[in-house]
């Protein structure tokens, strides 16, 4: 049963910290990135933040970025979500978009040499 509430605090901390990074003033958090899922343990201590960003080459620049202002994060947070404890923040690079993207590009690969072989058969 408890599970539903962390769930609901995990997507309430998600959602706060998305909106909190997006009225950030750093220059070093521009382009395109989501949260994409924060996991909140069950005592409420830490939240692991995932990160998904579209252009590879910023990832862990951002991640990095976001760890060095996790404190300020973490205060902005509080503030916004009633809850007893405020979490202590961990960002990780979120990299399931890209792989997902990935695994698309290698099925149209294969789907496409399975229909050109298709087309072969049948011209003989």
């Amino acid at each position: 049963m408890s599970g539903f509430r962390i769930d609901r605090i995990s997507e309430e901390v998600r959602h706060g910290i998305d909106s909190i990074i997006r009225e950030m003033k750093d220059p070093r958090i521009s382009g395109m990135y989501s949260v994409t899922h924060a996991d909140v343990t069950r005592d409420l201590r830490y939240a692991k933040v995932y990160i998904s960003v579209l252009e590879e080459d910023r990832a862990d620049e951002l991640v990095r970025t976001l760890k060095n202002a996790s404190g300020f994060i973490r205060r902005e947070l509080g503030r916004r979500v009633q809850l007893r404890y405020t979490p202590e923040l961990l960002f990780y690079r979120d990299d399931n978009i890209a792989y997902g993207s990935h695994i698309n590009e290698i099925l149209k690969r294969v789907q496409a040499e399975e229909k050109s072989e298709t087309d072969g058969e049948d011209q003989e």
